[in-house]
Formats: structure tokens, C-alpha cells, sequence
């Protein structure tokens, strides 16, 4: 038997080493998320950088966990996995048996499946310290006495060079991160991020502040009629996203899990992202406040808020030859060469607008209003057929109304915006709960090929809110306690070009996901069908582009051991058919003040084409949503160890290796071997 049969029947023993498994360890919430949530790494709309910011999200969440006896409606709502109907049934829990004595409470919620009571507890948690009202801020003394404090420093370093690393990046190939954060309760965050890409100068050449890039924030929580105060680099999203983006994008399906709601959130930007933020300040202020009781439905709840926020940041920017234009807007942040240190933030954009947001009992009613000026007109290439509508010009203004309505069985909730030029786009859902198990969404958009924004970010089967209407049905089923099934379809008219789409097209979208749980075992199977349009070579007629992927996973969990065997296939019919399968294998070991985890994956593809997409887990922090193409070997072990109580130590090795080429990457990230290893390292300090 070759090497690669080896390997295989390795991979298949390990898998079969689950049935003798005696222990396993609980699970971290990011591998959950991927189970439920069912990422969209093969989707074109949930780019890296959307990915990484929903995960930054959720870290975030995960770090201060929601006091369920103590949380308001609006933290809440944060949770992007929970429908309206599960908020609103977790708040009429609390108000009809009073505070929750342990998490074991969520069973008696009977809108809570078993998906939702498997996340939560990463999330959330119960005290019994007294309920205090929702608006009264600490005295100084008691919030410095609660104030604690978090270092995180993280460091990569790769054992090859690039091409870049001899001759064309400006600094060294180490990638590094600095983060400092203070908490004191829910009513005051600080924090700074410095972050470092491999092959940036710091301290030199350009760079004379350190890190590449800093964010930096300070939030204050719950000061009276200050709900919510940012300053510094904040994210801020309202409705539907039509006008100001929503900040989770995890796919298709993860807008099935929450049905569809639409929330208006303000949060401090604490990534490494340079995508789609703001930098000055937001609040929210109460302008009528609510009354002080849980219960969603009581009659006269009225409460009346308004979310000003005022921005001026630098981007960066491919100018035109005579630089008194810019024709991109770059968000990538990298400023490793001297072309890219020229684009580094020599534009700036001034953000001014509001959010202001009615609710009345089961009905909230909200208007958007965004206006952005750039100190140099945008000008795409738009003699560039689908190029044609893109945003250009200065000045641009945005202005939108949301509105939804929930009752316990359905709820209703939508947006409709309007650019400075008068050109629409609108989004809708009908969200139904006919049955305790039963959940159904249907979801409508229409977007003009002409609408523009610059900080819109809505559910769209292409990449921009733009030039797309659409009808999106999904289902969620639960006919055994243990069984979910979950499944949509989502059709989509293009009327304008796109990119490698020269005509009006179309494209479907169709999944159908199990997930079956029994004790320790968790046996999931999943299909996507994606039908999509590309041209021929000369342009005159669209071809179709079919892609069919299923996965299998078994995952067997038994404290302190946690293993799970995924098969990924794929399928891609454009021109001709490629093929391509990942076999792979993780194991995790969590015991006290130790966690041990271990990944094995061989990989063969025909092309690109049919690439697979596996989500690897990582360090705290840190997100990596691969590729895989060709044939190799992925290798990955992590550990971690909490030397005192208050000191934490990471380390993460990765090794892939290709068996179908001599070389990896392409330009100046070239790598003249045909294999990579990295060694990741974190040091963490909580005090």
C-alpha cells in the first residue's frame, strides 16, 4: 500500500477510535456554530472579511457572557441564533417564574430547541445578585472595584519564505496582534487592538506608529438616558442592512436559525478588519424609556430611541493616473509593498446620520438616515459593462424606513431605502411558528441595478445590495426530539451585467441539512445545490455553472474527549466536470487547565473549481476559513494550558503539503516549496 492508502486508513481508523472513546470534552462554541450554523465558506456573499467580523462578534459574546436575570430585550437580541418568538419567550419566562437559578431553567422554554439550548450556555449565564433597574449606572468606586482587565498578545511565525520575504515586502514575514480590553460589568469597555500583517515595516518605512493598524474604543452602558455610548471605531447596523450593514454574516442558513430578525446594534469595533467601520462616536439615547417590566407584550410598553453617530475616518484607495479620483476603495489593509503603502489611507470619508426607533408593544418602527462625503470623487472604471451603476460621484445620501411586528406564531419585518438619486430597493420577510418544532420564513428583496450605498450590507445571493430581487423560502423541522431538519430555496434575478456575467441572468440555491443527536453522538449530512450563469468565451450566450457539495460528519463527545470524522464532497459543472473530496478528522482533549486538539485532512481536487472549503479552528481571536485544492495533506495541533489562573499559554502548529506541486502561491507570495508550516503563539493575562 502507497503512502496516500496509509493515510487514508489512518484517517478512517481515528474516525473508528470514536466508538471506543470513553470521554470527551465539552465542545467549544465555535464548533457548535459550525454544526448549526452550517457556514457559507463556499458562498460568494459571505466574504473573509464578513466571516471574520460575525466570529469577532461572537468571541465578544462569548467573552461576556448575558446575565439572564439581569439582561435587557436589546442584549438579547445581540444573540444572532435566537428567533424574535425565542427572545420573547425567555423575557415571559422571567416575568411570569422570576430569576432563573441555573441554565437548566432554557428546558422550560419550549420555543428553544435543542440547536439553541446547546449554544446558549456559551453565551449566557444566571446570578442571583438582586435585579437592578435596567438604567442606573454604578458609583466610581464600584465600577473600578468590578474592572477587569485582559492582555492578549499573538504572534505567527512561518517556517518558509515568499518571494515578497527576499525582495518586495517592506518588513519582516511575522504576523502579530496586541490587544488590551477593560470591563467593568455592562457598563464600561475600553480596549485597544494593535494588528501586524506578515511582510508590513513597523516602526519603519512609512510606518513610524508600530502596528500597521489600532483600533480603539470606549463604551459606557446604561448611563440614564445614555443606553449606549461609542467612542473611538465603532460598528453600527440598523434594519435590514438596506442602509447601514448588518455586522453577522454567516450565510443562508444562518438567517434561517434567527428567522429573519432584524435588530439595530451599536458595538465597539475590536477587530483586526479594516472593512466597513466607523471612527468618532454613536449613542443611543432613551428618548421615552420603557417601563420596567420583562413582558414583551404589556400594553403601553412604549419606548422611543435615537442613534446619532457622526464618523471620519482615511481609506485606502486606487486613484486615477492623475490622482484627483479614486476608482476603488480598498478594505483588505494590507500595506506591505511600496504600491500599497501609496493607497494607505489617502482618502478620507466623513459619516454623519441617525437611527430612530419606535416600539409599541409588538410593533417597532425605525428611520434610517445616512449621508457620506469622500474629499475625492469616487470613479469606477463604469465603461466596464457591469461596472455601469456602481456607486460614483462625492456626496452620497442613503434614507430608509424598518418596520416589523411579531406576534407568538409569526412575526413580520422589513425595510425599504432610497439613495440620493431616488433609486429603490426594499427587503421583506414573513417569519411562521405554526407549531412548537415547526418554523418557516419567507423572505422577498428587490434591489435596483441602479441603488447604490456605501455601507449597506443586506441578505443578497451576489456580492453588493444591488442589481438583485429574489424569493427565499426556508423551513426548520423538528419531527423526533433528536432529529432537525432544516432546508431553503432561493431564487435569484440579476437584470443587470456582473462580473463574468455580461446579460441578465438568474440563479437557485437550494440546501437540505439532518442533524441527528443521540446521547454523545451527533451525526449531521448536508447538500447544497448552487445553479449559477457564466458566459462563453466570446461573450454571446451564458453557460451554465452547477455546483453540488455534500458533507457527513459523526462527531462523538464524552467529557473529556471530543472526536469527529467530516467527509466533504463536491461536484462543479462549468465547461466540464470537476470533482473533488476532503477526508478529515478532528480530535479535542479538555480537561481543567489543559485542552489538547489535533486535525488530519487529505485533500484531492480536480481544480479550483471544485475546491473545498473546511472551517479550522484557531486561537482565541483569530479566524482561518481555508481553501483546499489540488491534492495534500493538512495537519494541525493545538494546545492550550492555563499556567496560573489569571495566565494562559496557546500554541497552534500547522503543516499542509501538496503532492501535486512544486511550488505554492503565485507573484509575490510565492513559496518555492511544495509544503508550509506554521507555529502560532498567544500568551493571554487577565487581571
Amino acid at each position: 500500500m502507497n503512502a496516500k492508502g496509509l493515510l487514508f486508513l489512518l484517517l478512517l481508523l481515528m474516525g473508528m477510535r470514536v466508538a471506543n472513546a470513553q470521554t470527551a470534552a465539552d465542545q467549544s462554541w465555535q464548533q457548535v456554530m459550525d454544526e448549526v450554523m452550517a457556514i457559507d465558506g463556499d458562498d460568494e456573499t459571505t466574504t473573509a472579511e464578513a466571516l471574520q467580523e460575525s466570529y469577532d462578534l461572537l468571541e465578544q459574546l462569548a467573552e461576556s457572557p448575558l446575565d439572564l436575570n439581569h439582561a435587557t430585550r436589546e442584549e438579547l437580541e445581540q444573540l444572532p441564533f435566537l428567533t424574535a418568538q425565542q427572545v420573547m419567550d425567555i423575557e415571559e419566562y422571567l416575568y411570569r417564574y422570576g430569576p432563573m437559578r441555573s441554565l437548566g431553567e432554557l428546558r422550560m422554554v419550549r420555543s428553544l430547541d435543542y440547536q439553541q439550548l446547546r449554544l446558549l450556555p456559551f453565551f449566557v449565564m444566571v446570578s442571583d445578585e438582586p435585579v437592578e433597574s435596567p438604567h442606573t449606572f454604578p458609583r466610581l468606586d464600584t465600577l473600578l472595584s468590578r474592572s477587569r482587565h485582559t492582555l492578549t498578545t499573538t504572534l505567527r511565525v512561518p517556517f518558509y519564505q515568499r518571494r515578497g520575504d527576499r525582495n518586495g515586502y517592506l518588513g519582516y514575514p511575522y504576523r502579530h496582534t496586541l490587544r488590551y480590553e477593560l470591563k467593568s460589568g455592562n457598563h464600561l469597555r475600553l480596549g485597544l487592538v494593535g494588528a501586524q500583517d506578515a511582510g508590513e515595516p513597523f516602526f519603519a518605512k512609512g510606518n513610524g506608529w508600530g502596528y500597521d493598524t489600532y483600533s480603539y474604543y470606549v463604551q459606557l452602558k446604561q448611563l440614564g438616558r445614555l443606553a449606549n455610548l461609542v467612542a473611538g471605531k465603532y460598528k453600527l447596523s440598523a434594519g435590514m442592512g438596506l442602509v447601514l450593514g448588518h455586522s453577522f454574516q454567516l450565510g443562508k442558513l444562518a438567517t434561517l436559525q434567527n428567522l429573519g430578525r432584524s435588530v439595530a446594534t451599536l458595538r465597539p469595533h475590536g477587530s483586526r478588519s479594516e472593512a466597513d467601520y466607523f471612527q468618532g462616536a454613536a449613542a443611543t439615547i432613551d428618548l421615552i424609556r420603557p417601563g420596567l417590566s420583562r413582558k414583551a407584550s404589556d400594553s403601553g410598553n412604549v419606548e422611543l430611541q435615537l442613534t446619532p453617530f457622526l464618523s471620519w475616518r482615511t481609506i485606502d484607495a486606487t486613484l486615477t493616473s492623475d490622482s484627483t479620483s479614486a476608482q476603488t476603495l480598498i478594505t483588505s489593509g494590507y500595506h506591505r509593498t511600496p504600491t500599497e503603502m501609496n493607497k494607505k489611507g489617502n482618502t478620507s470619508m466623513v459619516d454623519g446620520g441617525a437611527h430612530l426607533a419606535l416600539r409599541y408593544e409588538a410593533l417597532r418602527l425605525g428611520l434610517t438616515t445616512v449621508a457620506t462625503r469622500l474629499s475625492r470623487p469616487l470613479e469606477p472604471q463604469r465603461e466596464t459593462l457591469y461596472r455601469r451603476h456602481y456607486a460614483h460621484g462625492q456626496h452620497f445620501v442613503n434614507v430608509s424606513a424598518d418596520y416589523a411586528y411579531r406576534h407568538h406564531r409569526w412575526a413580520l419585518s422589513g425595510e425599504t431605502a432610497t439613495d440620493g438619486h431616488g433609486h429603490l430597493a426594499t427587503i421583506n420577510s414573513l417569519s411562521l411558528q405554526p407549531a412548537a418544532h415547526l418554523g418557516l420564513m419567507l423572505l422577498q428583496r428587490f434591489y435596483s441595478f441602479r441603488y447604490t450605498t456605501l455601507h449597506g450590507h443586506s441578505f443578497a445571493a451576489g456580492s453588493r445590495t444591488q442589481n438583485e430581487s429574489g424569493i427565499y423560502l426556508g423551513a426548520t423541522w423538528q419531527p423526533l426530539a433528536r432529529l432537525r431538519l432544516q432546508a431553503y430555496a432561493d431564487y435569484a434575478y440579476f437584470a443587470w451585467a456582473r462580473y463574468l456575467v455580461s446579460q441578465s441572468s438568474h440563479a437557485a440555491d437550494l440546501l437540505l441539512q439532518a442533524t441527528w443527536q443521540h446521547r454523545r453522538w451527533t451525526l449531521q449530512a448536508r447538500h447544497r445545490t448552487q445553479l449559477r450563469q457564466r458566459d462563453n468565451a466570446d461573450k454571446s450566450a451564458l453557460l451554465a455553472n452547477n455546483d453540488h457539495r455534500e458533507r457527513l460528519s459523526v462527531t462523538y463527545a464524552n467529557d473529556p474527549l471530543t472526536l469527529k470524522t467530516q467527509v466533504d464532497l463536491a461536484r462543479v459543472f462549468y465547461k466540464q466536470a470537476d470533482h473533488g473530496w476532503m477526508l478529515s478528522q478532528q480530535v479535542l482533549y479538555s480537561k481543567e487547565r489543559v485542552q489538547l486538539g489535533a486535525m488530519a485532512a487529505y485533500f484531492d481536487t480536480d481544480s479550483y473549481q471544485s475546491r473545498i472549503y473546511v472551517y479550522e479552528r484557531q486561537l482565541q481571536h483569530e479566524f482561518y476559513f481555508p481553501t483546499y485544492y489540488g491534492n495534500g495533506l493538512r495537519l494541525a495541533a493545538q494546545a492550550r494550558i492555563d499556567i496560573l489562573p489569571t495566565l494562559r499559554i496557546a500554541l497552534r502548529l500547522g503543516y499542509t503539503n501538496y503532492f501535486d506541486r512544486p511550488t505554492i502561491g503565485t507573484g509575490l507570495q510565492e513559496i518555492a516549496h511544495s509544503s508550509t508550516t506554521d507555529l502560532d503563539v498567544q500568551l493571554r493575562w487577565k487581571f
